[in-house]
């Protein structure tokens, strides 16, 4: 009876051309506001997600293991973090998936003072590099190494709380670090204009980076909405890509204190330069090869076992047909 009343009155507002009533979707990021997150900004700014019939609410976060706990307590819908964090996840247990991917590779790099420059990885050796735990680049130091020929011993690995590595490496009390170049680096660079950057993606540090993450509840109960979303999220990044300035002014509407526009321009030119264009596929197709890739290195690295099907981690069924 219930069930018939909800299509009675759908078929009636229809009729009265009255619009259906909005769905809302709770969107939980990983971590406070930065330019990284411009391109759903900007959706919410255009009111693209409006006309996608939804109402989206979009949240800072407090790292990726609680964004995820509020994920499966039902509390959010959408989690954007690091996909790293969630495919270790899911091979742990946890009932989510990967429904779109921003960064195949999380653009990132270690940066170095010019008068103890790290241009090429061999630099490295001989040098202090700030770590903290869960860091990424330096949670995968040693393939790193490998795959450039480094010998990791001679690296001086200093672990620090995550908030005191910037300081550090501006006092000159350790010789690198790594930055996340879509957030960290602009703001470094327009303090410290001669700082050394070495793109960690040049040499080989392919981890996946900014993604769209659902449990599979919601798969199930809410696939429309979130199909709604994840095609106005994409018109959110073709606009941003095409328009960096307008992006940044996006954002910045709803970033209580936000730094200067020329820091947020150089977190979302960062961000955007690395969110591909495939041929054929919408923004934040998932490469299987690319997941398959990823758990070879958690392998390598005594990260996992046994991975699981690399089904279990993704599915592009929910992205806009192209």
């Amino acid at each position: 009876m219930r069930t018939s009343r909800f299509v009675l009155a759908a078929a009636l507002a229809a009729a009265s051309g009255l619009p259906a009533a909005q769905d809302n979707v709770n969107v939980r990021f990983s971590w406070k506001m930065k330019g990284e997150y411009a391109a759903f900004y900007a959706a919410q700014d255009a009111g693209t997600y409006k006309k996608a019939n939804l109402n989206v609410r979009l949240g800072e976060g407090a790292g990726a293991p609680a964004a995820l706990g509020a994920l499966i307590q039902g509390q959010e819908d959408i989690v954007v973090l690091p996909a790293i964090f969630a495919i270790s996840a899911i091979q742990k247990g946890m009932p989510i998936r990967l429904v779109a991917l921003y960064h195949p590779k999380t653009p990132f790099a270690f940066i170095s003072h010019p008068e103890k420059p790290i241009r090429v990885p061999k630099d490295l050796e001989g040098k202090s590099l700030g770590t903290s735990v869960g860091d990424t680049a330096t949670s995968y130091l040693d393939l790193f190494c490998k795959l450039n020929k480094v010998d990791c011993s001679k690296i001086k690995k200093v672990q620090m709380n995550a908030q005191a590595l910037v300081p550090q490496f501006l006092a000159k009390q350790i010789d690198s670090t790594s930055v996340y170049m879509s957030n960290d680096l602009p703001a470094l660079q327009q303090r410290e204009a001669k700082i050394v950057v070495m793109d960690l993606i040049q040499f080989g540090m392919a981890v996946p980076g900014m993604a769209a993450v659902t449990s599979e509840a919601n798969i199930t109960r809410r696939p429309e909405a979130i199909k709604r979303f994840l095609a106005a999220t994409a018109e959110g990044f073709h606009s941003s890509k095409g328009d960096v300035v307008g992006a940044s002014k996006s954002i910045l509407k709803y970033w209580t204190a936000g730094p200067d526009l020329a820091i947020v321009l150089g977190q979302v030119r960062n961000t955007m330069d690395a969110v591909p264009v495939y041929p054929g596929r919408p923004i934040g197709w998932i490469d299987e090869k690319l997941i398959t890739g990823t758990l070879d290195m958690m392998k390598s690295v005594g990260e996992i076992d046994n991975p699981k099907p690399v089904a279990s981690f993704f599915t592009n069924s929910l992205l806009p047909a192209k």
